[in-house]
């Protein structure tokens, strides 16, 4: 049994945060849920709920009045244009509340949610390991350099709270009820849906299940002022699809496009996802993203957390069979 603690978590409807939830409950922590309003998903689940949002600073000091640990995963994923303004104050602004609010209601251990993509990639194809500053004028895209400016920023004014920062890579596997751009193309897939494949690119895709594992095990042993990545396999985009189609039953596909084609394509496709209001699959950022540096090494996740992920088959596999159960 774990420690009878209390803890809060942000962002419990996410793809990660509800993994988070699951664990925790799981370990027999005594968690209560911040949200927004009420979602059924958590029917059924021990769990205490209460009402808040990471913009709204005096929501957050209600919710963390007498709790020991906060596990903040509430963020702003959105890769589409024009949403930039809102992607900064979730994730920075909001951020930068928790803080304030744990330092405010003498909040013991504060557990972040970065990402791989907060991290500077290295060229060619280096093995990239923890970093120790985060600088977010040197990256690409809104949602990488909100990410970087709130890890920076934590890692600077934290004071007396302890924190603990995780990177987790892109994240698969069950508990997407969002529909995720990696869930879209899973959805298709199993649909029979998915008949061509590319040439280039590749990234780092991790089950959920273990991002909470290594989440929980930071909260217990991550080392104060730490940054852990918590990620899996490195795998091309070929490569995934692949085995995304023999995990669906569906044949692979015999059609390659290559870069020239997909970059043509991708702004046509933006203004698509954003009339019908659809999960991107491929933008102009995420194309530069699958052609970036996503060789990440989880050894002092491994060492120091027991961290120890799953192939990304298996996670598929996983996702694949919660998708058919329960959408």
């Amino acid at each position: 049994m774990a420690d009878a603690k209390k803890c809060v978590l942000t962002g419990a409807t996410g793809h990660v945060g509800y993994a988070v939830l699951l664990e925790l409950i799981n370990q027999g922590e005594d968690v209560t849920i911040m949200i927004r309003k009420e979602n059924k998903m958590f029917d059924g689940l021990n769990c205490a709920r209460v009402k808040g949002d990471v913009t709204d600073y005096d929501s957050l000091v209600k919710a963390f009045a007498g709790i020991d640990t906060v596990y903040h995963v509430a963020g702003a994923v959105e890769i589409n244009k024009g949403a930039e303004e809102m992607t900064w104050k979730v994730n920075f602004e909001g951020t930068k509340n928790v803080l304030k609010a744990c330092k405010e209601t003498g909040v013991r251990r504060l557990v972040y949610m970065s990402s791989v993509d907060a991290m500077l990639p290295l060229p060619d194809n280096q093995l990239m390991v923890e970093q120790t500053s985060f600088n977010p004028d040197e990256l690409d895209g809104t949602y990488a350099k909100t990410k970087a400016a709130a890890t920076q920023y934590l890692l600077d004014n934290h004071g007396d709270v302890e924190l603990v920062v995780l990177h987790p890579s892109a994240c698969i596997g069950p508990y997407d009820f969002k529909v995720s751009s990696v869930g879209s193309m899973v959805r298709m897939c199993m649909k029979g849906a998915f008949p061509i494949t590319m040439t280039f690119g590749a990234y780092n895709f991790v089950d959920v299940r273990d991002v909470a594992k290594g989440t929980y095990a930071a909260a217990k042993r991550g080392r104060n002022g730490e940054c852990y990545i918590l990620c899996g396999d490195y795998m091309t985009v070929d490569t995934f699809i692949r085995t995304l189609c023999r995990v669906t039953g569906h044949k692979e596909p015999k059609i390659k496009i290559g870069n020239g084609i997909v970059s043509v394509a991708a702004p046509i496709m933006e203004v698509y996802y954003n009339i019908t209001k659809t999960t991107p699959l491929f933008t102009r950022y995420s194309i530069r993203k699958l052609k970036a540096n996503c060789n990440f090494s989880y050894a002092k996740a491994q060492k120091e957390l027991g961290y120890q992920p799953m192939t990304v088959e298996q996670s598929l596999k996983d996702m694949v069979a919660w998708i058919s159960e329960n959408q």
